[in-house]
């Protein structure tokens, strides 16, 4: 309790005095690696810890834009394809990774999208925002020195994991859809700490969540209605980018604890500059946690990579 309560006083004098990424220590000797980082808030966190002096290797699903975005990013950057959505892509990249990884941000994702699979025959909502990262943090996480970052959303609130359907096979709703596959990246944060503080690991699972950022995420639900709500949502409400990727960015650098979740200190969680996050009950439970952990290995056939022995609950 004490240890809390000091986090969230370090949290709320950081949150007055604005914390921005200026306030970031430099990164020179650090490497991250950052899914979905040719655009939006991946983009915006890639620039501010490469001119950190931070090394990032921007895993992107369309190399020529990574490959743009690195050249606009300038610094110690790198592109690597990354499809989250195929499996096969995800034990490519992590193959290709050998060296040390500091800091994994689990970033990309899609949004709200029509029914569609992923290669491997997922809902493509739970299998490019959960499952894919999933498997990528299993098959990297012996390289990985000090964090893995989850970007969860808001929308988890609205969020039930379906262990009997995780793939809406049985009738889908784009929205719950969503939901659901954001209450998993939580739900996964929460398991993967337990994981590692069991087995003695120094490497701590974190999470965050942008709030409402401007960012071309919004612009790919399939209806022309819900595209141009969003757009003037953008325009009116929500936070650039660079706002956005505060909480993202705050988790991968800051002194925090494992399991901790961070966001935008506004109102509503929708905007503002990095606090500690609230979060569900759902995305607090232990039990479901454990369950989508055991489920997500047999979809993906990937495994906690550590010491296995002391896991038992």
């Amino acid at each position: 309790m004490l240890a809390l309560t000091a986090l969230l006083s370090a949290t709320t004098l950081l949150s007055m005095s604005h914390w921005t990424a200026q306030d970031i220590l430099d990164q020179t000797g650090s490497t991250f690696v950052i899914t979905g980082a040719n655009s939006g808030i991946g983009l915006s966190a890639a620039r501010a810890l490469a001119r950190k002096g931070g090394r990032v290797i921007l895993a992107v699903r369309n190399v020529e834009k990574g490959e743009a975005a690195a050249r606009a990013i300038g610094g110690d950057t790198e592109v690597r394809a990354l499809d989250l959505a195929d499996l096969a892509s995800v034990r490519a990249f992590a193959r290709g990774i050998d060296e040390e990884v500091d800091v994994l941000v689990n970033n990309a994702g899609v949004m709200n999208v029509p029914y569609a699979r992923t290669k491997d025959g997922f809902e493509m909502q739970l299998g490019t925002n959960h499952l894919g990262h999933f498997a990528l943090t299993n098959l990297l996480l012996p390289r990985i020195t000090d964090r893995v970052v989850v970007v969860a959303s808001g929308a988890h609130r609205m969020g039930r994991i379906r262990l009997d359907d995780l793939n809406w096979e049985r009738g889908y709703h784009r929205h719950r859809a969503y939901g659901q596959a954001k209450l998993a990246n939580l739900l996964f944060m929460l398991e993967l700490q337990r994981r590692l503080a069991a087995s003695a690991s120094p490497v701590r699972a974190v999470a965050a969540h942008p709030g409402w950022a401007a960012t071309n995420l919004q612009s790919r639900s399939g209806n022309r209605i819900e595209n141009g709500l969003m757009a003037v949502g953008n325009r009116l409400l929500a936070q650039n980018a660079d706002m956005g990727a505060l909480p993202t960015l705050f988790a991968a650098t800051q002194d925090i604890p494992g399991n901790t979740y961070i966001g935008p200190d506004g109102r509503g969680e929708l905007r503002g500059h990095p606090t500690v996050a609230g979060r569900s009950k759902y995305a607090e439970d232990a039990d479901v946690a454990a369950k989508l952990w055991t489920e997500s290995e047999r979809l993906t056939d990937t495994h906690f990579p550590l010491d296995r022995s002391v896991l038992a609950h």
